[in-house]
């Protein structure tokens, strides 16, 4: 298969050089003959950096299974394969009134993809993650053997594959329970801000009475306006409608720039027309889910107008109590360095603990930054961002990084070392061979020179 079509969509990490169809890996899996670190996963490509790559290997297209296999239109759980999209649930489920519990900013990741990041969305602090309404889900292993892994049964695989980044073995299908709502609008309010005080103040008060939250932060903005911003609230309306929108747009990015076009001067006129768009008018108003939920994916293949060294996605959490002075300092280490965020999003979590081994959300704050890929000065900046989100308490994202150190993401995930007892061998990813799999190494190192 064209191993093109299998990249990252931060564009900043090598493309998979094999990839190989779902029948092909299953029949190889069932026979018990795939070999040590050969295989991986791979949905629909919408994981930043290499988390969905395996380059000492290949990777496994699970988008041919597409099947919504059930719904039950009383309790909202439907059953899928691992392939399906997540707009394609979105469109089954929405003329009987359920939408998903948890929807991230793109509603083109796999039902498999979204479970194996545990992806989290704009109301974590009511709903927790996506694993969170996990009912069950099916695991092939290279063992041969195809576990039935949920809440109570085969519960440590269950735990490790949800967030496992698809290191425990392949999802074939999956159970989850969906939400109820009025319908998909969504009645959003624009609240300005001035500094990020004022986004502090509003913040608890905006997720106790709101079911969806996200701060825009105009990072460009210097002087008085420095840290200014939009806290933009949502619920689902009352009375609306329960038509799933065509998914994508006629929108598009259709070659790749040979630079980067995201300058200062683009940004800068950017914010303030996004910033006059959204916050023109405090009156709350009603509008379709997809401009609310994803509107990035109205412009498809926008990840080109970074040029072609492509992006690095930067999203860390810090503890609330060191949230203040943690975000400031984040954003200060990127106008030092002179590099802007094109997108820079704000949000506080919640305390929905997830079932995942490895979950990136907890309780705190999440600041997502996107930077073109200038190099080594980038990866400069990379690394002083999670240095301070370290010394905050904090935790790096892995399925947005393409770079971080093996000592980051320890200090993130100080138990990363269960998941690797319950990664199936025949499974690697290029993140876990450069993170956990060099402590690996270095502790065995330490322990033969004691």
């Amino acid at each position: 298969m064209a191993a093109e079509h299998f990249g990252s969509f931060g564009r900043a990490t090598p493309s998979a050089p094999r990839a190989i169809p779902a029948n092909e890996a299953i029949a190889l899996l069932k026979s018990g003959a795939a070999e040590p670190g050969s295989l991986l996963g791979y949905g629909n490509g919408r994981s930043y950096g290499d988390s969905c790559q395996n380059h000492a290997g290949a990777v496994v297209d699970m988008r041919p299974l597409n099947r919504i296999r059930s719904f039950n239109a009383e309790t909202g759980i439907i059953e899928a394969d691992a392939g399906v999209l997540l707009c394609e649930i979105i469109a089954h489920a929405a003329p009987y009134g359920f939408f998903p519990a948890v929807v991230p900013g793109t509603q083109f990741v796999t039902l498999g993809g979204a479970i194996a990041n545990d992806v989290h969305g704009k109301n974590h602090h009511r709903r927790g993650t996506f694993g969170c309404h996990v009912e069950s889900l099916t695991l092939l292993r290279s063992d041969g053997r195809t576990y039935c892994c949920s809440h109570t049964d085969n519960a440590p695989l269950f735990r490790a594959t949800v967030g496992g980044m698809g290191l425990t073995g392949v999802i074939l299908s999956a159970s989850i329970r969906l939400m109820r709502v009025p319908s998909l609008d969504i009645v959003e309010k624009a609240t300005p801000f001035r500094n990020l005080g004022e986004f502090f103040e509003l913040a608890e008060a905006a997720d106790q009475a709101n079911e969806y939250v996200v701060a825009w932060i105009d990072q460009l903005a210097g002087g008085h306006g420095r840290g200014r911003g939009l806290l933009l609230t949502g619920n689902h309306a009352e009375h609306g409608s329960h038509a799933a929108s065509r998914a994508g747009s006629r929108l598009a990015v259709p070659v790749q720039p040979p630079f980067n076009v995201l300058n200062r001067t683009s940004l800068t006129l950017f914010n303030a027309a996004y910033r006059w768009r959204k916050g023109r008018s405090s009156t709350p108003r009603q509008a379709g889910y997809q401009s609310f939920f994803f509107p990035l994916d109205g412009v498809r293949g926008w990840n080109r107008l970074y040029g072609p060294r492509g992006l690095f996605q930067h999203q860390s959490v810090v503890p609330e109590a060191n949230a203040r002075s943690a975000v400031r300092a984040l954003l200060e280490a990127t106008r030092r360095a002179g590099q802007s965020s094109f997108l820079t999003v704000l949000k506080r979590f919640g305390d929905v603990r997830s079932p995942g081994l490895l979950s990136f959300p907890r309780p705190g704050y999440t600041l997502t930054l996107d930077f073109p890929n200038r190099g080594e000065r980038t990866l400069r900046l990379l690394a002083e961002l999670d240095r301070v989100t370290v010394a905050a308490g904090g935790a790096v994202n892995p399925y947005k990084d393409a770079r971080m150190s093996g000592e980051a993401f320890a200090a993130s995930f100080p138990e990363w070392q269960r998941l690797e007892t319950l990664r199936d061998p025949g499974f690697m990813s290029s993140f876990w061979a450069r993170t956990a799999k060099k402590l690996d190494v270095s502790q065995a190192a330490a322990q033969a020179a004691e």
